[in-house]
């Protein structure tokens, strides 16, 4: 059987603008495809963090230029973020896949999230979303319920809270189609934040962390292998001082004492190692990766990378 493996997207894989985003995913299907070739079975997540803000945006100043249209909601937001990053992704890799005679089908999958309406994260919005508010427009969005900070000499930001992820809705969809061999992208930007009402779904105005996800995912799937595409090679601890020291073989242990120490703070690292933790302690046999997507076949052969094993 091929292994199957979650791959985690960054920002560098996908780009910014619309140009830049079409240029970038045809510049990553080339590596993935690599992947395929390798026989590897892959399910794909990635980030949407420049997208999902550009489209809340710009569907917010439409709404404020046309009365006779609502604001769109943070859910409807990670929904289009979804479709139009999935569709740009789905098309370069199934290009570049029929380009090497592999015929697979790739298909993107809306995917909700289920969240806590009780998590703790809910108190503490920590996610900037969208273009700087003047005073007037930022005092306007707390009396609508939502939490405004302001960044001296800038203005004020809009910022949304990330809840863990408990559940994924449409888990039994990806699943069928990962189970007949097709390539799935699933669970983009984080997936869509929902809260559960009886029968009904409701959008939560939040951001998913996009590793935290990943690892629910390879974890439900039960997967061989998740692996985190960044912007380095290797991850480093002591990366402050003027010596940082990247981590190659390393254990889920290790990595444990490696956060009680600090070592990667609250940056945009830590999510990963706690997601690669999580994911190879569940079951024996996993293993985590977190490096480049230039290196991730290297990555895959050992060479390269940090490859976390419990």
């Amino acid at each position: 059987m091929k292994k199957k493996i979650v791959v985690a997207l960054g920002h560098r894989a996908l780009g910014v603008t619309l140009p830049q985003q079409k240029a970038a995913v045809k510049s990553s299907a080339k590596k993935l495809a690599d992947l395929v070739a390798e026989g590897y079975q892959l399910i794909l997540t990635h980030s949407n963090s420049p997208q999902v803000g550009m489209i809340h945006t710009a569907m917010n100043e439409f709404a404020k230029m046309h009365p006779d249209y609502t604001y769109a909601p943070m859910s409807v937001c990670s929904a289009m973020s979804q479709g139009y990053i999935g569709y740009d992704l789905q098309n370069a890799l199934r290009a570049e896949l029929l380009n090497r005679g592999i015929c697979k089908t790739v298909s993107t999958i809306l995917t909700q999230v289920l969240v806590d309406p009780y998590d703790e994260a809910f108190y503490k919005p920590v996610k900037v979303i969208g273009r700087y508010l003047t005073a007037e427009e930022a005092e306007a969005e707390e009396k609508k319920g939502n939490y405004v900070i302001e960044e001296p000499g800038k203005g004020f930001r809009r910022i949304v809270s990330s809840p863990n992820p408990k559940d994924i809705i449409e888990i039994d969809a990806i699943r069928a189609l990962v189970d007949a061999g097709q390539i799935v992208i699933a669970c983009g930007g984080g997936g869509i934040p929902v809260l559960q009402q009886g029968n009904e779904l409701k959008g939560a105005s939040a951001v998913i962390e996009k590793d935290l996800i990943s690892g629910k995912l390879a974890e439900m799937l039960d997967a061989d292998m998740l692996m985190i595409l960044t912007n380095e090679d290797q991850v480093c601890i002591k990366y402050r001082s003027d010596n940082p020291q990247p981590l190659f073989h390393v254990t889920a242990d290790e990595i444990k004492t490696h956060i009680a120490n600090d070592e990667f703070g609250e940056n945009a690292m830590l999510p990963k190692m706690v997601a690669s933790v999580g994911f190879v302690t569940k079951k024996p046999g996993r293993t985590a990766i977190i490096t480049s997507i230039d290196a991730a076949k290297d990555a895959l052969n050992g060479k390269t990378g940090t490859i976390i094993t419990a």
